[in-house]
């Protein structure tokens, strides 16, 4: 035992420093694509290559809709017009006006907040990333932010996977069960759109279909710091991203991972 105190000691603390500091250690988050503008026929060609729809042809433009994205890398690898990458992980966007509702929720619960975690027909890869919050390096507790087994006691419900059939009144009826002020925040592409899996006879289009959304995390799967991120913007600890690439934003080229 006293060989890893010992290593503990020497190895020191090494907790991500988020929200504080940028987090720049390889491998915290799989990136984004962004927008671009090229031709016509290279617009519509990138767009052809998403096998989501995340990306649209408009004009000269090719737009990113974050809520499809699932970080294929189609769009970047085997084209000689690659989208511009970025590698950040402050994704989560408010969609709804009670997350900027700040005098109801966002002060009381800035530094408490309790979460319940709903599987609404997740493939693993999503749900995996939110167990990573409580582990030493994310360590979410240290920001006031803690699982809870019961809608009772729980102020967020977050959600993942795109909600099939069997999991409706589920969530439905841990949503109705949960105290006011209680907010969603739906965490990966399957939550946001269905993903690789809806709509479908089998499933929905994600979690709005079923209950208000207030915060959304794109990504498949969001890594940990997204998830953290989309917290802080329900509490209004941190600003909130977009979930559309705009035209404006549009680069004229870029470099491929």
């Amino acid at each position: 035992m006293s060989q890893w105190v010992w290593r503990g000691l020497k190895t020191g603390i090494k907790t991500t420093g988020y929200p504080v500091a940028v987090d720049e250690a390889a491998g915290i988050s799989p990136g984004l694509p962004l927008s671009i503008e090229v031709s016509e026929a290279q617009a519509r060609a990138l767009a052809e290559r998403c096998p989501t729809q995340a990306l649209r042809a408009h004009g000269r433009h090719v737009l990113v809709d974050y809520r499809r994205c699932v970080h294929c890398f189609r769009c970047v690898r085997g084209t000689p017009d690659p989208l511009p990458w970025q590698d950040g992980y402050e994704w989560a966007a408010s969609v709804g006006a009670p997350a900027q509702d700040s005098h109801g929720f966002a002060k009381p619960f800035a530094r408490s907040l309790h979460i319940l975690v709903v599987d609404a027909g997740d493939c693993g890869a999503c749900l995996n990333e939110v167990k990573q919050l409580s582990n030493p390096y994310y360590n979410m507790h240290r920001l006031g932010f803690f699982i809870t087994p019961t809608p009772r006691q729980a102020d967020v419900l977050l959600v993942v996977g795109p909600v099939t059939d069997h999991m409706r009144l589920p969530l439905q009826k841990a949503y109705e069960a949960m105290p006011t002020p209680r907010r969603v925040l739906a965490v990966g592409a399957c939550a946001l759109s269905g993903g690789v899996f809806g709509p479908s006879f089998v499933t929905g289009a994600g979690v709005a279909d079923v209950i208000p959304v207030d915060v959304a995390v794109p990504g498949h799967p969001p890594p940990p710091l997204a998830i953290l991120h989309g917290l802080m913007v329900l509490v209004g600890r941190r600003p909130p991203a977009a979930l559309d690439s705009p035209p404006d934003a549009g680069h004229d080229g870029g470099n491929a991972p």
